[in-house]
Formats: C-alpha cells, sequence, structure tokens
C-alpha cells in the first residue's frame, strides 16, 4: 500500500478515535443517579466578567452516593455558581448554606431512567453519524487517488479497510451505549 494511503488511514482511525473520545466525555455528563463531580463540566460561571468552569472557581466534592458538594474558594461566588447550575438544567437544585452549596440527586424514576436511556441512545446515534461521515470523507478521498492514477485492486483493499475500521467503531459505540444503558436501568 502506499505511504500516502497508509497515512490517510492513520488518520482515519486517529478521527473515529476522537468521536469515541467524545461519545465517552458525554456519556460522563449523563448522571446515572449516583454523585458524579463531573455532571458540572459543561456548566459555567461568570467570574467577574469572563465564562469560567465550576471546577476553576470552586472544589467539587462528593459527600455520599446522592449529594454533592460545591465550596467555592470566594463567598462571593455563592450566588453565580447557583445561578449557573439552574440555568443549566441539570435536573437538580443547588441548596445554598452560606458557605457551601449541596446538590442532592433524587433517584431516578422508571420514567426518568427511560428519558435518560433516551438521550444516551441520542448521543450514541451523533457519534456512529460522525464515524459515518469520516468513512465517507476517507472513501472520496481513496476515489480521488485512484482517479490519479492509483492500482483498481489497491483502491478496493483500501476501502474495505476503512470499512472494517469503521465497523469497529461502530461496535465500540454500541458497546459504550449498552454499558451506559445497563448502568442507567439497574436500580
Amino acid at each position: 500500500m502506499s505511504e500516502e494511503l497508509e497515512l490517510h488511514i492513520g488518520s482515519v482511525t486517529t478521527s473515529m478515535q476522537k468521536a469515541i473520545s467524545h461519545l465517552e466525555a458525554e456519556l460522563v455528563k449523563i448522571r446515572a443517579g449516583r454523585a458524579n463531580p463531573q455532571m458540572f463540566d459543561g456548566v459555567v460561571v461568570d467570574y467577574y466578567g469572563s465564562p469560567t468552569g465550576i471546577a476553576q472557581v470552586a472544589n467539587i466534592s462528593v459527600a455520599d452516593a446522592r449529594t454533592l458538594t460545591i465550596q467555592p474558594w470566594e463567598k462571593n461566588m455563592l450566588q453565580p455558581i447557583e445561578r449557573s447550575i439552574i440555568a443549566a438544567n441539570l435536573g437538580v437544585t443547588p441548596q445554598n448554606d452560606g458557605t457551601i452549596i449541596r446538590i442532592f440527586l433524587p433517584p431516578l424514576t422508571e420514567e426518568r431512567r427511560k428519558e435518560i436511556v433516551k438521550r444516551v441512545q441520542g448521543e450514541g446515534e451523533n457519534s456512529k453519524v460522525a464515524i459515518r461521515n469520516i468513512r465517507r470523507d476517507a472513501i472520496e478521498h481513496v476515489k480521488k487517488l485512484q482517479k490519479n492514477g492509483m492500482s483498481e485492486d489497491l483502491a478496493t483493499d483500501a476501502e474495505k479497510e476503512i470499512q472494517d475500521i469503521t465497523n469497529k467503531y461502530i461496535a465500540l459505540v454500541d458497546k459504550h451505549l449498552a454499558s451506559k444503558e445497563k448502568e442507567l436501568m439497574s436500580v
């Protein structure tokens, strides 16, 4: 196989791995009934005029299986953090006692679990679409190389290899989704 083709297939693998990494990051943010500080990764707070992640202005810790505590490094950040959490629409209500913010995660109902599973499946579908788009672009690139003089056998082998890589990453997405769904549905 030509060096350019091998480099291209390597970049396809790297791009698909990034799609998997993104899926993993999104799945961590979806709460499964247990307290997890990473559920606040996407929440930003107004810190003296600049949007800043909560983890940069406060210490987030797990008090017990259903309780998180957020202790800001500056006392005047309590209100902005509380407003940011409410605005993020995470399905939790912060309780401010003047020094720390406590977040109690209610036990998930069957209905809420099913909603979350649908959201997880949506994230999985987004990852599959991204992987398929990477495959499409890679195959188009191989066809361009074929028009520029690459042999048909080499092009067919490259397309088959790209498809095999795609199948592997789609199966990995399915594995992540099944794992998260099992975690969500277990009481």
